[in-house]
């Protein structure tokens, strides 16, 4: 008896590789529902790619800074008796975001994006009339789809039989899968300049539009429908209080300590190796970059399906060169602003097919101090500004980052101060830091490819790599390398189905399966969060 009881415990222990957003997350299902967890990191502190960054009295998230869909995180606390609205305060963005859409030879045109429908139609017919009316009937199909598609995010995909279920079945008309998303809006949108507004998300996944599926048109609905918002102190706020509600659950952090292998009986997991010493664990989640974690933590000989020739050869999305910037004094810039090239297409093929840098890239700049006075010192501003840029996976690689990183930084300073207006910035940066892929790709992040593996539909549902990693027994996955993809609502709803599978291979009722309905749950994440202090 005693036997089996010590049996049973072990069955219900599991090991999370990883304190990013998937593992916090998954540590909390898995806890509520009565496993016994440990989460390693190797970092000093929670968060994975949305940690914080600080440089002085200036701070940054290092990754992620877009939060959309809370209720999705909402459901994940809501099974553990816990809301996020109690922990963290949050401010709807309006704008939500303004774009500078590069035109040849003229200045960009400037639109500021709004969840009031009535207006931001508005402000597209300004563009181009007849695009305005098209813009709310394309709201009004994408939510048709989302709702349609919804199934399927929520549920693993193993094999093709998955997606001939009734409700896969019912998505299938609002899916046109020989279709790209641009060549989709143009089914909409007359506007080559309003197209690329409603097709850019499409770097989320660290893809082209032209390129991308077309069911990926939800993207930009989800922004609409659920708004974006800033939690203060940034989304690194949101994982500490995750890694907290964690805490509270029984759930024990090992912060600073390294997985280096996993331990295997035969292809079962038994364990993994911190630091050089054996701990063992009935199951293990892996959070870390996926193609990475598995070529670097389970022998070659074990995995048949995902081989290291495999890995190498898989598609895989862009990486991103960054600088954050303590810079003196306020940049007149709304909280997101992401400029389109006036090349974008150029733009485009360098980094995917060329493996080169773009003459006029697009970029992206965060100024969170718009919104929230803590990310920076009182009269200045905490700048984040992102470059997509070519992975560094050999063959497809073309930049030297040793030489090329201060020709990137002197670009991206330019930019700054033409495109985004900000006046001699280079005067008054105070304090900054640089990243390249190569850093990127020291991370653990496999080729430096920041959005993790490409979404073509050769890499999408069951061709990507499983929640219960195939070939060996006892190890799963979170996070943007498996189903449904990259981005923190897919990563939460992707530790929502590995949380039910493991609880159900280890006999345990599972917390999320007792949640509010979702739409009950939407509604009442957005009532606690919408507040007269939203950004205007």
């Amino acid at each position: 008896m005693i036997a089996a009881e010590r049996s049973l415990r072990h069955a219900s222990d599991v090991g999370i590789v990883g304190a990013g957003p998937g593992g916090l997350a998954a540590a909390i299902l898995l806890a509520a529902s009565g496993a016994s967890v440990d989460v390693y990191e190797r970092q000093p502190v929670v968060g994975g790619r949305t940690r914080r960054l600080s440089l002085g009295d200036h701070h940054f998230d290092l990754g992620p800074t877009f939060f959309m869909m809370p209720y999705v995180l909402d459901e994940i606390l809501a099974a553990a008796g816990r809301k996020l609205s109690d922990r963290v305060e949050m401010t709807r963005l309006d704008p939500m975001y303004r774009l500078l859409l590069g035109q040849p030879e003229r200045d960009p045109i400037t639109l500021d994006t709004t969840q009031d429908l009535a207006l931001m139609s508005e402000r597209l017919s300004r563009i181009e009339p007849h695009d305005g009316p098209a813009f709310l009937r394309f709201i009004a199909d994408n939510r048709r789809k989302l709702e349609a598609m919804t199934p399927i995010l929520r549920r693993p995909m193993r094999s093709v039989l998955d997606l001939v279920s009734l409700d896969a079945m019912q998505a299938a008309p609002h899916l046109r899968p020989w279709q790209s998303l641009y060549d989709h809006l143009k089914g909409y949108f007359r506007n080559p300049s309003i197209r690329l507004s409603m097709s850019f998300q499409s770097k989320y996944l660290g893809m082209s539009p032209y390129e991308c599926p077309e069911l990926f048109s939800i993207l930009p609905f989800i922004e609409y429908e659920y708004g974006i918002w800033h939690p203060t102190g940034g989304c690194n706020a949101v994982m500490r209080a995750m890694a907290d509600i964690a805490e509270e659950l029984g759930v024990r952090f090992h912060l600073g300590r390294s997985v280096d292998a996993i331990e295997f009986e035969g292809r079962r997991a038994v364990g993994v190796h911190v630091d050089g010493a054996l701990r063992r664990h009935g199951n293990l989640v892996l959070n870390a970059d996926a193609t990475h974690a598995m070529r670097t933590l389970v022998p070659a000989h074990l995995r048949r399906r995902w081989s290291d020739e495999r890995i190498d050869r898989s598609r895989y999305s862009c990486s991103t060169a960054m600088l954050y910037l303590g810079v003196e004094g306020e940049v007149d810039l709304p909280h997101h602003t992401i400029y389109v090239s006036r090349q974008y297409e150029q733009n485009l093929a360098d980094i995917a097919r060329n493996g080169t840098l773009s003459q006029d890239p697009s970029m992206y700049a965060c100024n969170p101090a718009a919104t929230d006075p803590t990310m920076a010192p009182k009269g200045c501003s905490s700048l984040y500004v992102l470059l997509p840029t070519p992975n560094v996976q050999p063959g497809s690689n073309k930049v030297n980052w040793s030489t090329d990183a201060a020709k990137v930084r002197e670009s991206t300073m330019q930019q700054l101060e033409t495109v985004f207006g900000i006046p001699d910035i280079r005067r008054r940066i105070r304090v900054e830091r640089q990243v390249t892929p190569l850093d990127w790709q020291a991370e653990g992040i496999q080729f430096g490819a920041t959005f993790n593996l490409a979404h073509g539909l050769k890499q999408m549902l069951h061709r990507r790599p499983h929640h219960q990693l195939q070939d060996v027994d006892g190890v799963w996955l979170v996070g943007g390398g498996t189903h449904p993809g990259s981005g923190l609502p897919v990563i939460f709803l992707s530790a929502q189905i590995t949380a039910r599978l493991l609880c159900q291979r280890m006999g345990l009722p599972c917390a999320i399966d007792q949640p509010p309905a979702s739409g009950a749950m939407r509604s009442a994440t957005l009532a606690a969060w919408t507040s007269p202090t939203a950004a205007t």
